[in-house]
């Protein structure tokens, strides 16, 4: 199991809105361009892209989440206090 990992998310207010989103992603929609348009962290200026990070650094749920996807995988829908994540790793 990697000590870090390269993702990026696209983070909403509800899940209804991240469903739609799921979607969109899974049709084929590019998740860069939309993270740069529909997320709400400061992330979305980079498509998503929260860089390379190891255990410990981002919340429980998230982490979780996102060091059990393999390279190229998006993750269902993650609930964290900050909102609704669609993860994808990139490395």
């Amino acid at each position: 199991m990697p000590d870090k990992i390269h993702c990026a998310h696209i983070l909403v207010k509800t899940q209804t809105e991240a469903n739609t989103i799921l979607e969109r992603v899974k049709k084929g929609e590019k998740f860069a361009k939309i993270a740069k348009t529909v997320s709400l962290c400061p992330s979305k200026k980079r498509g998503g892209d929260l860089g390379t990070f190891g255990r410990g650094r981002m919340v429980k749920e998230f982490e979780k989440a996102a060091f059990t996807l393999q390279k190229g995988q998006i993750s269902p829908i993650v609930k964290t206090k900050f909102g609704y994540h669609i993860i994808k790793r990139l490395e």
